[in-house]
């Protein structure tokens, strides 16, 4: 009888989904339809609820580590598997979706790609947008990972990896675990330093963004890039001494 129930709503739960997506669905809920994923003919609404009241969101059910998922009872390797697939299919689709996709110097376009993906890292991590000369991202890659300051960033690394792109820009992006995206000293020492190598090997920089908890900090935004473009621009000239 607990079987028929069970089988009766995961149908019901994959009916509604049909009719209207995800909307109106609670996390343990879209949670529950994933694991049933794993196990189709098992109750799955125990262990979902329990991942939500561990990991708060679905978002961080997704995030957790496999070894955590795993001391939920009923949560085995292969709803793992399912979990983490799901993960990066939708990594993957976000990824392709702003590729060949025309850059309009949005620093919002940036923040609302990026921003679920990067909002939850434990550690700072660093990523290049590669951008050929109508603007669209060609690649985008994770360069640098850890405490960032000024001696951890290569600006030849990141010129290496816009030669091989055959890039004509650059984005830069990183985030603040913190969650404050304020930018630091050392942030705007990085940034000046990789747009005065841009300037020297004649490829833009159009921005640097910092990501913090569901705000950020556009360096272009705030008139710092045009800044350093003009710092640039009155050293060449030897007009700083």
């Amino acid at each position: 009888m607990q079987a028929r129930s069970s089988e009766g709503h995961r149908k019901r739960l994959r009916e509604r989904f049909n009719q209207s997506g995800l909307t109106a669905f609670l996390d343990y809920e879209m949670v529950e339809l994933l694991l049933t994923l794993g196990t189709p003919r098992s109750d799955c609404k125990p262990q979902a609820k329990e991942a939500i009241k561990r990991f708060k969101t679905l978002r961080g059910v997704l995030e957790a580590p496999p070894e955590e998922l795993l001391k939920i009872k009923g949560i085995g390797p292969t709803h793992i598997f399912v979990i983490k697939f799901m993960q990066e299919i939708a990594r993957e689709f976000l990824r392709e979706q702003v590729l060949d996709k025309p850059y309009c110097r949005s620093s919002r376009e940036v923040f609302d790609y990026l921003y679920h993906s990067m909002r939850d890292l434990k550690k700072e991590v660093f990523k290049v947008m590669f951008l050929d000369s109508q603007n669209r991202v060609v690649e985008i890659e994770d360069l640098f990972e850890g405490t960032l300051n000024a001696s951890a960033i290569y600006p030849r690394e990141i010129i290496q990896g816009a030669v091989k792109h055959n890039a004509a820009a650059l984005i830069f992006v990183h985030n603040h675990p913190a969650g404050n995206p304020q930018p630091s000293d050392n942030d705007k020492q990085i940034t000046q330093d990789l747009v005065f190598a841009g300037n020297i090997m004649q490829i833009k920089v159009l921005d640097h963004i910092i990501i913090g908890e569901n705000r950020y900090f556009s360096f272009a935004d705030a008139g710092l890039i045009e800044e350093y473009n003009s710092d640039f621009s009155s050293l060449k000239e030897g007009r700083i001494r």
